[in-house]
């Protein structure tokens, strides 16, 4: 009988462990669904991605996923979830665009950013005639 007492208080143990640890995680923001959130958390993202990248147009993901940017420049912007960061590329005239419905699929090029399909809805068709005519090669990454 003394054993099952014994048990018992590991089971209790580590069940409160857990749940503090949980608690923990929860506290410090981890682990949480990273999204885009708007315009203004996108212009962020950005900005922090490439500094001094202000934009003046935004296309979001209809979930929040990624967004594509255009500054005054015409210089184009891809940024996208990667774990729990994001990653951003300045798009040139090597970019692969495919355009189906209301969805944009953009490949860089690079096996390491991979593609990522964009939910825009109706502005994507307005993006993917904009990915038509971008300048050549030599974009700055993030």
């Amino acid at each position: 009988m003394e054993g099952v007492w014994i048990d018992l208080a590991k089971f209790g143990a580590s069940l409160v462990a857990i749940l503090g640890l949980a608690w923990l995680a929860r506290s410090m923001g981890l682990g949480g669904d990273v999204r885009i959130r708007n315009a203004d958390h996108a212009r962020f993202l950005a900005n922090e991605a490439i500094e001094g990248f202000e934009p003046v147009d935004i296309a979001l993901d209809k979930a929040g996923i990624g967004a594509l940017l255009r500054d005054a420049n015409g210089q184009q912007m891809l940024l996208r979830r990667h774990g729990a960061a994001w990653v951003a590329r300045l798009l040139d005239a090597s970019t692969e665009a495919r355009l189906n419905r209301g969805f944009l699929t953009i490949g860089t090029g690079e096996k390491t950013f991979g593609t990522v399909t964009l939910h825009l809805g109706e502005a994507a068709g307005v993006w993917a005639a904009g990915l038509r005519r971008l300048p050549p090669a030599g974009g700055r990454h993030a």
